[in-house]
């Protein structure tokens, strides 16, 4: 019998989490195949192995815990991929060669599964002056692009693409940009966005006082700080970002605040992370530990809490251990603090079991008690593997009991920590689980109320077609297998119903026991008023919350879920590391021997042709890319077209559609003017690489198209002139066009620019 509650949840574990050859031959060939994997792998570190394993297995077991998707993907795979979900990465640093140096990190770490955060607030802002060229900077938003285009280039699985989260600090001087940043429908969609806001800054927004943009020492303006919070908030009312992030009460909170300085988190905000800090989550499944559900002795089993608590912190410092990481100051971070994410699931499917209604005062105590529970009996058990394997490097004992989380926990706990030291610096921490929660049957996710009782869930196949599935909620089905026709009891509510001050409670209990952050989505209603909307984020203030984020129905953001009763609008909120930032396959190895295809290309502003090679691989009896070489005797070409060829292989190499690489290289056009080529109009020297592309892709028979080409040239001005069509070539300094020649030198009639010929 199979042990999945529907066939989605069956499809989701095949796609992405069933071990599976090169060639898509399964090697998982069960479920708990799959469990077995994942055991063995994290006992493999344990002196002894095969009791550990047998203990790990059991905790998997019925989906009783939930590593992430990124362990149970690669857990035992023997593939070159980390099992850590998400990395902050290192400090981007103000110069040019430090900023690209980053962006090429970036790409390794989603290469391999990463999702990533960044604070750009370190780039100087837009305008100020680049010593020693006589420019003027053009400010963190348009790095931010250039992070954009990577990640869109990044494939996940060949299928999905990376997520990212961009921080921002409330006094940078460009705060104003990344605030509106995403108000254009087609900037920065790879990025969730949060403003980093300071305690001194809310100060200022409650007394309606000034507020300083500084940077680097210098005030560049001086605004109302209840104007700039209006700002953020009318961006989010509209546009669903930017979030908030707390980002002193982070620091305060931080068990590690001697060590380290936080400034941004990973893409969902659970896990506020330190340069280079990487966090591995999981999360025990509350809804499997329910006795007795819908009646009046219905219970959760806080024995079998602990112990599955106890189980889940070994597996996870474990992970450290057994982990790879795409660079090595990551392997460096983790190993010496020992960070870990334990969370929970199916909490709002518990309380629907209890009788308690997701929001009320009732289901905010009991889940503060279960949180705090939780919170004790992890701590407890990374005392315990501290006294067996040490504390974790940092560990400082005095400094470590001095945070604010510390304060909250019981003495005798606070003795043995002195005494014996603690494994793992941080433990708890509450991420979306989404893609994880189908798998266990459609739990409800997180600590986020039901979405639906049913709902139709828009699934993304790896050929790139789309197809829907009706999935039923956990607690909704188990009330239909015991209850039968019943009507749903009046406690039983869902995220369409819910007032927004409901969630807030609901995120501010848990919080209390959450030595990180929590990933939350408050749904609003469309029709909320303005005022009623920001309450809701000094509702999440004043109760002790780490940051906000809300989802109001908008045209511009959009949801993979649609709500199959006709009275229930569709929700969205943050993505979940397991739904936008997935597994990512072992990449395709080379054979020996490969047939292709070399073109030559012929651009008319280059003295030299550039040929392009693409060499194909046969999978199944059909050919697909697999590598790209683009030369040129152009030196002037050289370094674009090396990065070009590496970025490009390495995408092929990952699998699945790649022809997307086409779309984006045709979409590129060249501020000085693109060409006619073949009767059409190619906007740039990119766009007829990605042409070459598409070519050999239709020769092969991977994909079908129409071939390069526009039929004009979208950018140019043409002006008539006795009848006939003329215009100039873009100017190189303002991107206008009409360059034409005065005194011996072209010359642009828009800005002034010349060059002699």
């Amino acid at each position: 019998m199979s042990r999945f509650a529907a066939p989605i949840a069956e499809a989701i574990w095949d796609m992405k989490y069933r071990l599976k050859e090169v060639d898509g031959t399964p090697i998982d060939q069960t479920v708990e195949d799959s469990w077995r994997r994942i055991a063995r792998a994290l006992a493999s570190v344990e002196a002894e192995p095969d009791a550990w394993e047998d203990r790990f297995y059991a905790a998997l077991e019925d989906f009783k815990y939930l590593p992430a998707g990124r362990i149970t993907a690669g857990a035992g795979s023997g593939r070159n991929v980390t099992l850590f979900n998400c990395f902050v990465m290192g400090t981007i640093p103000d110069s040019m060669g430090g900023i690209f140096e980053h962006l090429r990190e970036a790409a390794l770490t989603m290469q391999q599964g990463g999702g990533i955060g960044y604070d750009f607030s370190t780039i100087r802002p837009k305008g100020a002056d680049v010593l020693g060229v006589a420019a003027d900077a053009s400010g963190p938003l348009s790095f931010m692009d250039v992070w954009d285009a990577m990640c869109r280039t990044i494939m996940s699985a060949g299928s999905r693409r990376g997520a990212m989260m961009a921080t921002m600090r409330c006094d940078h001087p460009d705060i104003e940009e990344f605030i509106s940043a995403k108000s254009d429908p087609a900037r920065l969609r790879m990025f969730n966005m949060s403003v980093l806001v300071t305690d001194a800054f809310m100060e200022a927004v409650k007394a309606d006082g000034p507020w300083e943009l500084t940077f680097g020492g210098k005030v560049y303006h001086t605004v109302q700080a209840r104007d700039l919070w209006n700002r953020i908030m009318r961006s989010t009312y509209d546009y669903a970002e930017p979030g908030v992030i707390f980002i002193d009460r982070i620091n305060t909170m931080n068990n590690l605040g001697y060590a380290e300085t936080i400034a941004a988190t990973n893409p969902c905000g659970e896990q506020p992370l330190p340069p280079y800090g990487a966090c591995l989550l999981g999360s025990v499944n509350l809804a499997r530990l329910v006795a007795d559900p819908f009646e009046p002795t219905a219970r959760l089993d806080a024995d079998a809490l602990d112990d599955l608590v106890a189980v889940a912190v070994r597996m996870m410092d474990n992970v450290v251990d057994a982990s790879k990481f795409p660079l090595e100051a990551q392997a460096r971070e983790a190993q010496a603090k020992r960070r870990i994410g334990l969370g929970v699931t199916g909490l709002a499917d518990a309380l629907l079991m209890l009788g308690l209604r997701y929001g009320s005062d009732a289901a905010a105590a009991q889940t503060e008690r279960w949180m705090k529970q939780i919170a004790h009996a992890a701590y407890r058990a990374s005392v315990d593997l501290a006294k067996a394997r040490g504390p974790f490097p940092l560990f400082e004992a005095d400094a470590f009991l001095a945070s604010g989380t510390m304060q909250s926990m019981d003495d005798a706990l606070r003795e043995e920590i002195r005494e014996h030291g603690i494994r793992n610096a941080l433990l708890t921490s509450i991420a979306p689980t989404g893609t994880i929660s189908l798998y266990a049957g459609n739990v409800s996710s997180g600590i986020e109320p039901v979405f639906a009782y049913s709902y139709t869930r828009k699934v993304l196949q790896r050929d790139g077609s789309r197809t829907e599935e009706e999935v039923v909620d956990y607690a909704v089905q188990m009330w239909r297998d015991t209850k039968g026709d019943a009507p749903l009891p009046d406690h039983f509510v869902n995220a369409q119903t819910l007032a927004p001050e409901d969630h807030v409670k609901m995120q501010a209990a848990a919080q209390k026991w959450v030595d990180s952050s929590i990933s939350k989505t408050i749904n609003c209603p469309e029709d909320i008023g303005f005022e009623d909307f920001k309450s809701v984020y000094m509702q999440a203030w004043d109760t002790g919350c780490k940051g906000c984020t809300t989802y109001r129905p908008n045209d511009v953001t959009g949801s993979v879920l649609s709500v199959s009763e006709s009275d229930e609008k569709p929700a969205s909120g943050q993505p979940d590391p397991d739904g936008d930032v997935v597994y990512i396959a072992e990449p395709l190895d080379r054979p020996g021997e490969l047939e292709g295809q070399t073109y030559k290309l012929k651009w008319p502003d280059s003295n030299h042709a550039i040929y392009i090679t693409i060499n194909d691989i046969v999978i199944a009896g059909h050919r697909r890319p697999f590598e790209i070489f683009i030369n040129s005797k152009n030196m002037e070409h050289f370094a674009w077209t090396v990065a070009l060829t590496r970025m490009i292989s390495a995408v092929f190499r990952r699998g699945g559609d790649v022809s997307f690489v086409v779309e984006e290289l045709k979409a590129v056009f060249d501020p000085r003017g693109g060409a006619w080529m073949g009767g059409k109009y190619v906007p740039s020297m990119l766009a007829a690489i990605g042409g070459v592309i598409e070519k050999h892709l239709i020769s092969i028979g991977f994909i079908e198209g129409e071939g390069l080409g526009l039929k004009d040239d979208p950018r140019a001005n043409v002006t008539a002139i006795g009848g006939a069509t003329a215009r100039g070539p873009a100017c190189p300094a303002c991107g206008e066009y009409g360059m034409r020649m005065v005194e011996g030198c072209m010359t642009c009639p828009s800005c002034g620019h010349s060059k002699c010929a």
